[in-house]
């Protein structure tokens, strides 16, 4: 009789692993936070009059903001701040990826004070065993409109091209650090109208860098129609031209945006038509860089059960090492706590993403944490769930 297939233990409903680094004083904290941010219409008020008052730094707003929500979706201000987080996350078998919350600069010398804040986190993660990755989002380190500019014909100008070498030297510079002291750069995705320019970017820098270890990492959106045919193309191309592929998948953040903006300017969205089309795709990809995983470093960045199960028990049937450096998974700091302990207490590569940046910096990030509930994926309700069980568990 044929053995049968192994099935991996995990339990996403042990709420004791889950909160097993939270204090009883934590997690009541965390409890009525998430209260809080399940009530939609208080959510978007406090969303609206919150970025109001810290942009123009309002008496108390800061510390109120840095006291609740930032407190539980950021690891700091600084990156010493950081280490805190990064030394609590380890002691729990978890990694860090270290992500700086700027977005939407708009000036060279605040994208060269962005890439130089990236290029501090690439050293810091270097003398941490615990930090394999950084972020690197180009929304930081470029103007939004020339991204967007590029990638339409005939709309780039001769001072669009040099603000792209800027750009191009940026990456590189963070890339080549990344290289030299061997920690991971993800590129993270932004809206399709400057896709393609990321896109080319991080090909280009997986072709310079991923010769004999996969250092650049791109991002690809499963929750758009053409992703998954995209990432096998460029998987293909990495094989042809002798690289090593890295790739980091996510279902999307940006959809009501997208569709909307395809609405009004008359074209073809390019979301996916339906939740279950996403998913159907998200699993593939996964599936599709497990198979390949010799040659394919990948992250399977979700909050989603079935799909971290999924990766799971592909790495199990398959029998490859659970700590080979190519199979990863991650979540977002304070968030999915579930997921992400449960799979370290089972021996996985996990990692927490993990924001820092002064208050006014990562607001939009903050701001869209406490809108999640608003999405198809209910996140706040789901996370006082399990929060809640674990107090009645603890009999708090």
């Amino acid at each position: 009789m044929a053995d049968p297939e192994p099935r991996t233990q995990i339990n996403f409903d042990n709420t004791e692993i889950a909160f097993a680094n939270k204090s009883n004083k934590e997690l009541k904290k965390t409890s009525m936070l998430f209260k809080l941010m399940s009530n939609s219409l208080l959510t978007k008020l406090l969303s609206s009059v919150g970025l109001f008052a810290v942009k123009y730094n309002l008496p108390f707003a800061r510390y109120a903001v840095k006291q609740t929500i930032y407190e539980q979706f950021c690891g700091g201000e600084t990156l010493l701040d950081c280490q805190v987080a990064i030394d609590k996350l380890y002691d729990n078998n978890a990694l860090t990826i270290l992500d700086y919350g700027a977005e939407g600069k708009s000036t060279p010398e605040e994208h060269d004070e962005v890439k130089d804040q990236i290029i501090q986190s690439v050293k810091l993660a270097a003398a941490n065993n615990s930090v394999p990755v950084v972020v690197c989002k180009l929304s930081g380190l470029a103007d939004n409109g020339l991204m967007e500019r590029l990638q339409k014909p005939g709309t780039a100008s001769e001072a669009d091209q040099k603000a792209y070498v800027k750009l191009y030297d940026r990456v590189d510079e963070i890339c080549e650090k990344g290289n030299e002291l061997g920690v991971g750069i993800f590129i993270d995705a932004e809206e399709s109208w400057m896709q393609v320019t990321i896109d080319r970017l991080a090909i280009e820098m997986m072709s310079k860098y991923n010769r004999e270890k996969v250092i650049v990492y791109n991002t690809y959106q499963l929750y758009r129609h053409d992703k998954l045919a995209q990432l096998k193309a460029d998987y293909r191309k990495s094989q042809e031209e002798g690289y090593l592929f890295g790739v980091k998948f996510v279902r999307g953040a940006y959809m009501e945006k997208e569709r909307n903006r395809a609405a009004e300017m008359g074209y073809a969205s390019p979301i996916q038509k339906d939740k279950a089309s996403t998913d159907a795709d998200y699993d593939a990809a996964i599936k599709f860089c497990i198979e390949n995983y010799q040659t394919i470093g990948s992250c399977c960045a979700t909050h989603n059960e079935k799909s971290s199960l999924y990766q799971a028990e592909l790495i199990e049937k398959m029998d490859i090492d659970k700590k080979h450096p190519h199979l990863n998974f991650s979540q977002l700091y304070g968030m999915s706590d579930q997921i992400t302990f449960n799979l370290a207490e089972a021996g996985y590569n996990v990692g927490k993403y993990l924001v820092y940046g002064p208050v006014k910096e990562v607001i939009p990030y903050l701001i869209r944490r406490a809108q999640e509930n608003t999405s198809v994926t209910g996140e706040m309700g789901r996370e006082l769930k399990f929060i809640q069980t674990e107090m009645k568990r603890r009999k708090l």
